[in-house]
């Protein structure tokens, strides 16, 4: 049975979480092209991002809270730390890139403190790469879980954020959005500290 993300309320946030094991898939790909390094994998999983930068020269740390995560992404030869992203971090202030992908802006369940976090970490130059619900869902906080099965992770806080509400959230945490698109059923966005 392939691992599923569930919120709360019973909907699917990710419906193959098994897919996280394998390799970037093409949008990921190409957003991958625009990350500049050294690059911040913020809830790197096994590592999947993490390594296809390392495999393009780009320097790349993974940070994730699940120790089992953390192991398979050392497997494939990753750097990474088991830690949240709130916990001291090495490099603060000289990341070039970080990525929420996968939804990871929902880390914690306040996106509001997840990206000024994030921009305590940045370069003045830097930027984040993340990955958002579409424009006409609605951005909310909720519990999430893992599910294979009849098994379950413990209810962690999460959050959603909307494509079309991404700009005001930028702007109030220290960023300017720079870019959004969408490729596929996914949306991304750039966004560019705020000078």
């Amino acid at each position: 049975m392939n691992p599923t993300m569930v919120a709360a309320d019973g909907s699917v946030l990710a419906p193959d979480v098994g897919s996280w094991f394998g390799s970037p898939t093409a949008e990921e790909d190409r957003i991958l092209e625009r990350a500049e390094g050294p690059v911040l994998d913020i809830g790197c999983g096994p590592g999947r991002h993490a390594h296809a930068l390392g495999q393009r020269g780009v320097p790349a740390l993974g940070v994730d809270v699940a120790h089992s995560a953390v192991a398979l992404a050392r497997d494939r030869g990753v750097v990474a730390l088991q830690r949240s992203i709130f916990d001291p971090l090495p490099g603060a202030g000289r990341w070039r890139t970080a990525l929420l992908l996968d939804g990871n802006i929902g880390i914690g369940g306040d996106p509001d403190r997840l990206l000024r976090r994030v921009r305590e970490l940045l370069r003045f130059d830097g930027g984040a790469l993340v990955e958002v619900d579409p424009p006409d869902m609605r951005s909310s906080r909720t519990y999430a879980r893992i599910e294979v099965g009849s098994s379950a992770s413990a209810w962690f806080p999460w959050a959603r954020v909307s494509a079309g509400d991404l700009g005001e959230l930028a702007i109030g945490t220290g960023y300017r959005l720079a870019d959004l698109w969408s490729e596929g059923q996914r949306w991304f966005a750039g966004l560019r500290v705020a000078s």
